[in-house]
């Protein structure tokens, strides 16, 4: 059976300062899919909350220009461009554009590992 979902601003729900639409269903094996994937939508001018967390991350850019700051390091970005995000570094994405900038982002694993002590969610 092929699954088919539109990525929709309508979608998404307010995230991390932006809105995000979460688009991977499950239809597998196990209970959850190894990785999580969300398109974003970031209105020109603003910026989304800064965010850290122990999983990697790859934004692939839809549309629209921006700027995002690693760890205090910046890099733009725009239609096309692929970014990868590494674990465990702040990062805030940047809308510098006359449009919304709109990225999909897969980060893997699909929760953050248990840190010592603690259960993973």
């Amino acid at each position: 059976m092929i699954t088919k979902i539109r990525i929709d601003r309508n979608s998404a729900a307010e995230e991390f300062g932006m809105r995000c639409q979460r688009i991977i269903p499950w239809a597998g094996a196990g209970e959850e899919p190894p990785v999580g994937a969300m398109a974003c939508f970031l209105p020109a001018g603003s910026s989304s909350a800064p965010d850290c967390h122990d999983q990697d991350e790859v934004m692939i850019v839809m549309s629209g220009t921006g700027r995002i700051t690693l760890d205090g390091e910046d890099t733009s970005c725009g239609a096309g461009d692929v970014v990868v995000l590494p674990r465990n570094q702040e990062h805030v994405v940047h809308s510098t554009g006359d449009s919304e900038l709109q990225w999909v982002s897969f980060y893997w694993p699909l929760h953050e590992p248990a840190k010592d002590g603690e259960v993973s969610a």
